[in-house]
């Protein structure tokens, strides 16, 4: 069975930094893209930065300059590094990705969240 696995998150005071990681486990084909959205309590789930099928980056424009995505491909994993976070920043993140399961059998899936707070 495929999942995905997050770690990281926190409390973090504001200016501080967190490291979230998200790893693809089990067996599949490959991955084509891969990347976190966030929600926020009465706010709609939107996407924070991610991998598209060509490998390019995108960036919500409310984290650009500040949180950087990466990705380790031999270990199926991505990595978002938050940097001078911001109370606005709080959410629980969730990773997500389009994967290949075999040849013809795609699947959409998503970790299980973790939360992200800044607060002093």
């Amino acid at each position: 069975q495929v999942q995905l696995v997050e770690s990281g998150g926190g409390l973090v005071q504001p200016g501080g930094s967190l490291r979230l990681s998200c790893a693809a486990s089990g067996s599949f084909h490959s991955i084509n893209t891969m990347g976190y959205y966030r929600q926020a309590p009465g706010k709609q789930r939107e996407l924070v930065a991610g991998y598209n099928g060509f490998g390019w980056t995108s960036y919500a424009d409310s984290v650009k300059g500040r949180f950087t995505i990466s990705r380790d491909n031999a270990k199926s994993t991505v990595y978002l590094q938050m940097n001078s976070l911001e109370p606005g920043d709080t959410a629980v993140y969730y990773c997500n990705a389009d994967i290949n399961l075999s040849f013809w059998d795609r699947k959409i899936l998503w970790g299980q969240g973790t939360q992200v707070t800044v607060s002093s």
